[in-house]
């Protein structure tokens, strides 16, 4: 698959000032873009590799009217999941989505089209974080693939994930990879789909989520990042070359972090090996979209997710709390990937 970045992802990534609202105004023709084995379709230029190619789906990004979104959700009961957050399920099985303050989202039937629409002097990045992640989570659901809540680092010619909730430190941990040399994959949203010789990690935007203290320790500075919304002190920080990893990698591991308030957290670093019963548990808990709940969606999750459980060993990872000793951290799990090279995959 043969990747190259456009000037205007490059010219866009860079600029911090640069409204979504803008972008949309200056384009004139459509884009197509590669991100999580996906083919994008987007009237408007994104931080995103290019290619002309077909992927595991194809989706279709479009602006929308104000008149188009009302009118669609004129009759639908909205739920709130925060007090920004609102999403609804319409009549002709599409869904709606909208963060207050950012955008909002109109999600077809079949996940194959977005129509999007950007709140006033919303930073591309910003935009570009929900319209790449949670309202393309939606689609994927949609086209009957599963994506989890995760983030991967490549390593060795491998994908390494980390599990986590919101708040576990995945992506703390995966910055502190990078200074290592070792580069990302895709951070907090994943695709993995089955291969001949075992699963494969697909890659996300080149771009990371960090807090500025843990920004300014891994990476050496927070200056090129873009707040993430107002509700949080999380920057997006785009990623070079050398640190975002462009193509799909087999599957070598998976590592799910102990919650940051985990009652026995243990005081030394540990790894474990989870019994597959709680693998099943903890791959469920991380699953990236919660709101689409029907029978089809449900029954395909559990399939997905024992093929996982059956392809790959899960590990529970615990460590005492404290940014000063991540370093530690990725080097016992690196030392572990090493070990587990020398052990035949499970179901292989």
């Amino acid at each position: 698959m043969a990747l190259r970045q456009t000037r205007e992802s490059r010219r866009i990534s860079g600029s911090q000032s640069k409204s979504a609202v803008t972008v949309v105004n200056q384009q004139r023709e459509m884009f197509d873009y590669a991100v999580y084995g996906l083919f994008l379709r987007s009237e408007i230029a994104l931080s995103l590799p290019r290619y002309s190619h077909g992927g595991v789906a194809e989706v279709e990004l479009r602006a929308g009217s104000s008149a188009m979104f009302m009118e669609a959700i004129s009759k639908a009961n909205l739920h709130r999941r925060s007090q920004w957050y609102q999403y609804a399920h319409l009549p002709d099985r599409s869904s709606y989505v909208r963060w207050s303050g950012l955008g909002e989202f109109l999600v077809s039937r079949d996940g194959r089209s977005i129509a999007f629409a950007c709140a006033p002097e919303t930073a591309m990045e910003s935009f570009q974080v929900y319209l790449l992640g949670q309202a393309l989570a939606f689609a994927l659901v949609k086209s009957g693939l599963e994506p989890l809540h995760a983030t991967a680092i490549a390593v060795g010619g491998e994908a390494i994930v980390v599990l986590g909730g919101s708040g576990f430190g995945k992506s703390s941990l995966a910055a502190c990879f990078l200074t290592a040399g070792h580069a990302l994959l895709t951070d907090d949203l994943l695709l993995l789909r089955p291969t001949a010789s075992g699963l494969e990690a697909y890659p996300g935007p080149p771009r990371i989520k960090l807090f500025p203290s843990v920004a300014r320790l891994f990476l050496g500075s927070a200056a090129s990042g873009v707040a993430m919304n107002a509700h949080t002190g999380k920057l997006v920080m785009p990623l070079d070359q050398h640190q975002a990893f462009p193509r799909p990698l087999p599957l070598r591991a998976i590592y799910a972090l102990a919650p940051p308030h985990e009652p026995r957290r243990t005081r030394r670093i540990e790894i474990q090996p989870l019994p597959r019963r709680e693998a099943f548990m903890a791959l469920v808990r991380s699953t990236f979209n919660y709101v689409i709940v029907d029978a089809d969606r449900l029954a395909r999750q559990v399939t997905e997710t024992a093929r996982i459980v059956e392809s790959v060993c899960v590990k529970k990872v615990s460590y005492p709390l404290g940014l000063d000793l991540l370093p530690s951290v990725r080097d016992a799990i690196l030392a572990d990937v090493d070990g587990s090279r020398r052990v035949p995959r499970p179901g292989l």
